[in-house]
């Protein structure tokens, strides 16, 4: 599985009235982990042609994160496209190792010249998918 980690430490700006981080800014984290592990791996070939776009969500919310508080981001791909969407597991877990949230994220692969969805090259989906 090629996996792409991500430290991130929460701002006040990151915190609702709650006192915790607000479920926005969780979407946020899981863009910016998801594009960092896009540049991490993706030839420039690849990132000038092809910008990748969420199409779902589904965010499982398992414990808070106050001000201040380092969680790591973990991302990875388990299973091969379909089309031009994958889906993208990712975790975020405090610094006591616990789970704080996990989201499996669908996205699809758009040509940046056509503007449209393209198939998921089948030598780009092999860069990020584990070796059978």
């Amino acid at each position: 599985m090629t996996e792409h980690r991500l430290e991130i430490v929460a701002q006040p700006e990151d915190i609702d009235e709650l006192g915790h981080v607000n479920n926005a800014v969780w979407v946020r984290w899981i863009q910016e982990l998801a594009t960092a592990h896009w540049h991490s791996i993706a030839p420039s070939e690849y990132i000038e042609r092809y910008i990748w776009v969420v199409t779902r969500h589904e965010i499982d919310y398992r414990g808070n994160v106050v001000a201040g508080e380092k969680v790591t981001g973990r991302t990875w791909i388990s299973d091969p496209p379909k089309g031009a969407r994958f889906w993208r597991n990712v975790s975020f877990a405090g610094a006591d190792g616990k789970l704080k949230v996990s989201a499996k994220t669908n996205w699809a692969i758009i040509d940046q010249k056509s503007g449209r969805p393209v198939r998921v090259p089948q030598t780009l989906a092999d860069l990020f998918l584990p070796p059978e």
